[in-house]
């Protein structure tokens, strides 16, 4: 099993139109709702890859119970903090025919010091008989990211194999925390690193500063990773975008399930790719289908790469 930690989940409302023009009049031609957040989403995609996540984070008021019921829906273990407020709601706007989908972010609930510490007692509690546990998306309002670091350094004390995928103060107070492993893409690191080194670069740069293992989507030019055993890029085959939300949430899914399955690092890394691809082909946060999977799997190339 597999702990997917959202800190700050979401309703998620897709509406899918024909196309996108600011300031006019959409009917949408289908709407899906969905249990959203990154950690939910990953959770999603390691299901259908096979899996068992256990969904953990912070709900709240009437939309958090319309959450939880969703994610009940789909199956799965989950474990929710409850807290004071209402959990936010996310609107994604895919158009089919052209443009990039975009999406509108609310901010959801604050959280206070004793909400935290519930969550890391409730966390620590189910991550006890597991080896797996990722953190992703952003922190709520008002969580510290010393809290959220102290809660990377309580799990990796423990022997956890931790993976975050975030971003901004989150992610650079992550990166502090020897032992960590992450995956982001490479405009978040960027922005952590301040600087614009080669993806590799970046990766072997983190490496020498403690974080693990190093995982850095490139979209389109695929990925690349650096851990102890080596360094690698992979290349699915070129296709035609659907929407890439949740792509990246899906790569850490098929990243996670490898690595749980014993696999070594290169050949995790290829499944990884080959999720986020077949995400792409879709409308829906890590709603892969197994078949797009298996054909983009049998199409994404590996190499060690020093030079990306």
């Amino acid at each position: 099993m597999i702990l997917c930690l959202t800190p700050n989940p979401a309703i998620d409302r897709t509406l899918i139109i024909p196309r996108f023009v600011s300031g006019a009049t959409h009917r949408a031609t289908e709407v899906i709702v969905a249990a959203g957040g990154k950690g939910l989403n990953v959770a999603r995609a390691i299901r259908t890859l096979g899996g068992e996540p256990v969904c953990m984070g912070f709900l709240a008021g009437h939309t958090g119970h319309w959450v939880a019921e969703l994610a009940q829906r789909e199956g799965g273990r989950a474990a929710w903090t409850w807290i004071e407020g209402e959990t936010r709601t996310c609107v994604i706007v895919a158009p089919t025919e052209a443009g990039e989908p975009s999406v509108i972010q609310e901010l959801g609930p604050s959280v206070q010091k004793p909400d935290w510490d519930r969550l890391t007692t409730d966390v620590l509690r189910e991550a006890a008989a597991l080896q797996y546990v990722c953190l992703c998306g952003s922190l709520p309002p008002g969580a510290a990211v010393e809290w959220f670091a102290a809660l990377l350094e309580a799990l990796i004390y423990n022997h956890k194999q931790v993976w975050v995928d975030t971003s901004g103060a989150a992610l650079r107070a992550a990166l502090t925390v020897p032992g960590v492993n992450v995956k982001v893409n490479a405009q978040e690191i960027e922005a952590a690193l301040l600087a614009k080194p080669a993806p590799i670069e970046a990766a072997q740069l983190l490496r020498s500063r403690g974080v693990d293992s190093v995982a850095i989507t490139l979209g389109r030019q695929g990925a690349v990773m650096a851990t102890a055993e080596g360094e690698w890029h992979v290349q699915s085959s070129a296709m035609k975008a659907v929407s890439a939300v949740g792509s990246g949430d899906s790569f850490l899914a098929g990243l996670l399930t490898g690595l749980e399955a014993g696999m070594p690092a290169p050949e995790a890394l290829r499944r990884a790719a080959a999720a986020g691809a077949a995400n792409a082909l879709s409308i829906g946060g890590g709603r892969i289908a197994l078949g797009d999977f298996m054909q983009m799997l049998a199409q994404t190339s590996l190499q060690p790469d020093r030079h990306t």
